[in-house]
């Protein structure tokens, strides 16, 4: 793996999540967007197996957004990898487009479920995960959820099922960035220590910093354990890249006004 390329691909996409929430002209969630774009530029550039030109393959592996509204990452992500098209791109938000504020089923565009409303995405892997082993098939499923997300007694119910029927070709990603809708993650539900909840459950568990390549990539491609599923709990910073958003919930949802557009387009040295 090349870490500088990956980086490379992660700044790219920031700078297209910021130039289509300010184009598209409606709010937008930004924040949990920019949190997860390392996360994706490691998987899209050098984890995941694909094939731009058949996205339908059967033996690609699977990736779901459980936390739908990190779409903007996961878009980014698909025009980097070359599996979407910068027309397609453009459309984001606007009438008729395939790319709303959450994600829809459109596998000809690497989009593999419809997310949004929380706490499917993990329960969609565990079946995508047991019918890759009744098929003896090879490929890899991929969930990424929210921290807040993690509150859902169905995401629960998922992680309790996967460690019982060992699937081991299954890995989530807990994008924990200490917020959810409604404000600070801990003050609306305290977890405690997140990682201990996932381990109790029978799942392998590996803890990384959420915008370090290399840990990400280590953590995805070994940190394995057999007949264990793993969770892979990346600890992140909403908003990251842009300083007034960082850390900052008003950005879990808002517009990108043109004032705030230069403002970030300067902090990443882009103007």
């Amino acid at each position: 793996m090349d870490v500088q390329k990956v980086k490379d691909m992660a700044n790219k996409m920031r700078r297209k999540i910021l130039d289509i929430s300010h184009s598209c002209n409606v709010s937008a969630h930004i924040g949990g967007g920019l949190s997860i774009v390392d996360i994706m530029a490691t998987l899209y550039s050098s984890v995941l197996s694909y094939d731009t030109k058949n996205p339908a393959w059967e033996d690609r592996d699977r990736f779901i957004l459980s936390k739908g509204h990190g779409a903007l990452g996961y878009y980014s992500a698909l025009l980097e990898a070359g599996i979407i098209s910068e027309e397609i791109f453009a459309t984001f938000q606007t009438n008729e487009s395939d790319l709303t504020a959450h994600p829809v089923m459109n596998i000809p565009l690497g989009i593999e479920s419809s997310n949004g409303s929380l706490g499917q995405g993990l329960s969609m892997g565990v079946g995508l995960a047991l019918a890759a082993r009744r098929k003896t098939k090879k490929h890899r499923i991929y969930v990424l959820l929210g921290n807040g997300e993690c509150n859902e007694g169905s995401v629960w119910e998922a992680i309790m099922s996967a460690a019982y029927f060992k699937l081991d070709n299954l890995i989530a990603i807990v994008d924990d960035n200490g917020f959810q809708n409604d404000g600070n993650s801990e003050a609306i539900m305290e977890c405690g220590d997140f990682g201990d909840k996932w381990k109790s459950f029978g799942w392998n568990v590996c803890s990384v910093n959420g915008h370090n390549i290399s840990e990400l990539y280590n953590a995805f491609v070994e940190c394995n354990v057999e007949n264990k599923p793993k969770v892979v709990i990346a600890h992140t910073i909403k908003g990251k890249g842009v300083s007034f958003m960082e850390n900052n919930n008003e950005w879990h949802h808002n517009r990108l006004t043109k004032v705030q557009y230069d403002q970030a387009l300067q902090e990443m040295g882009e103007i």
